[in-house]
């Protein structure tokens, strides 16, 4: 009798265990959605929501509408990036400081999504001036895998400023404003959903927050 009952008891633990496994995971899963937050401001005050309803009312910032030249010499902009997921930074190919760095590590992000539609890796050229269509095409075949998802992109050097001092709030310092003439130079990789929202700032010099970059991209991505 008393072996009848242990046997009970043991099939009872493992379905409570079996559950309580499924139950973590669920948990889990939700509460990772929700900690992905939303930014509507230089200051990168996170916004947590998790109903389509609030997003709508209370999320107003996108990137703005911009047309651009890519490394191949062909127009690029955001409505190349609605519907996708990708990952924005701002670099000068003649750069010896952060940039080789940043390029590097974005190329991490690269291979763990090498040649992916659905993820955009997209570097904005500071000196526009100097790194025409050609010098951004050597420089990706040089560095990069030379997947057809990360694309080098040029043009008038004010509309560049503009969009990423405005749509993608690079700056040197989290909050901090530069007039428009200053020369932009920041370690920042900026994580921006299918809807054009700003959703994850890293920086892109340190290889832990490229991780972290790559599984806010993985939960993005469900």
């Amino acid at each position: 009798m008393a072996c009848l009952e242990l046997k009970i008891v043991r099939m009872y633990l493992k379905r409570f265990s079996i559950c309580s496994f499924l139950f973590f995971i669920l948990f889990s899963c939700n509460r990772n959605a929700v900690e992905l937050p939303y930014y509507n401001s230089p200051s990168f005050d996170p916004i947590f929501l998790n109903d389509n309803e609030s997003i709508e009312k209370v999320v107003s910032h996108k990137i703005e509408d911009f047309v651009l030249i890519n490394e191949k010499g062909n127009y690029f902009g955001s409505e190349n990036l609605i519907g996708k997921i990708h990952v924005a930074n701002f670099i000068f190919t003649s750069c010896t400081h952060i940039c080789p760095k940043m390029t590097t590590n974005m190329g991490l992000v690269e291979k763990e999504f090498e040649n992916n539609p659905e993820i955009n890796l997209v570097s904005f050229s500071v000196t526009p001036w100097l790194d025409t269509p050609d010098v951004l095409n050597r420089y990706k075949k040089d560095f990069t895998l030379n997947s057809n998802n990360w694309h080098f992109i040029t043009g008038k050097k004010s509309e560049i400023y503009t969009i990423a001092r405005n749509s993608y709030f690079a700056e040197e310092e989290i909050g901090f404003t530069k007039d428009s003439t200053d020369f932009l130079h920041t370690e920042h990789f900026l994580l921006i959903d299918p809807q054009l929202r700003i959703r994850g700032i890293y920086n892109g010099t340190l290889g832990l927050e490229i991780e972290q970059l790559i599984k806010d991209i993985n939960l993005l991505k469900k």
